[in-house]
């Protein structure tokens, strides 16, 4: 795909989408830049397509190599495939939940969804975990909230960040979907959809179905699939 103009990955000043959609292979999930004091990364895509998203950081001015924390915001593959080679080459730090991070640290094939992509996923270490409701992670005077929302996993995460007046959200999976494989439970998803409601974003990134904003819409997103999946 080569050169993409930094403006058509620009979400806000210091957010941008460096990976999924149409920005790079098909396969990936959404993953997001986030330009603070020290770079943050949100997801890494499935892997085939780094050089892109590497190629992406770099067109909003990051050095790849300044980019020392990535957090995962569950373990399926289209979010994480990614890791390893960040973790080779650039030394990265992996952030996720103590609940799924076992599967990445295993290589898991079932676990991490990579059997159904057709790859395998590496025995992968996982530098930071956490067990609570929340995890803090302050970079500069910005700190993002890693908030503990199972359902589609048992550690799904959806972390959020209030920058310039706005609170934006990554909640990657809203949509599901809900399987056994996953260890998924929809009952938990509900109650973790309703906290995320609750915390009245301003700006919606989800992993595969784009960003959503004013408030309104974001948080209208969230509640559709609340009500799709009522009768469960």
């Amino acid at each position: 795909m080569g050169y993409v103009d930094s403006e058509d990955l620009r979400i806000t000043d210091r957010v941008y989408q460096v990976a999924g959609g149409d920005i790079t292979d098909g396969a990936d999930a959404a993953a997001f830049l986030l330009v603070l004091a020290e770079p943050v990364l949100i997801d890494t895509g499935a892997g085939r397509s780094i050089d892109q998203l590497l190629e992406n950081i770099r067109a909003v001015g990051t050095d790849p190599a300044d980019v020392k924390n990535v957090i995962l915001t569950h373990n399926h593959i289209d979010h994480i495939g990614g890791a390893p080679y960040l973790k080779e080459r650039y030394g990265a730090r992996l952030i996720m939940h103590e609940l799924d991070a076992a599967a990445v640290r295993s290589g898991d094939d079932r676990a991490t969804a990579a059997g159904m992509y057709g790859v395998s996923f590496p025995p992968t270490a996982v530098d930071t975990t956490f067990a609570e409701e929340e995890h803090r992670l302050t970079i500069g005077n910005d700190t993002i909230v890693l908030l503990h929302t199972p359902g589609h996993t048992p550690g799904s995460i959806s972390p959020y960040i209030d920058l310039e007046g706005r609170r934006i959200l990554f909640a990657q999976d809203v949509h599901g979907p809900f399987m056994a494989a996953f260890g998924s439970d929809i009952h938990e998803w509900r109650q973790s959809m309703e906290r995320l409601i609750a915390l009245s974003p301003d700006i919606l990134c989800e992993g595969h179905f784009g960003v959503y904003e004013p408030k309104d819409l974001a948080v209208a997103y969230i509640q559709g699939y609340i009500d799709r999946y009522a009768r469960y």
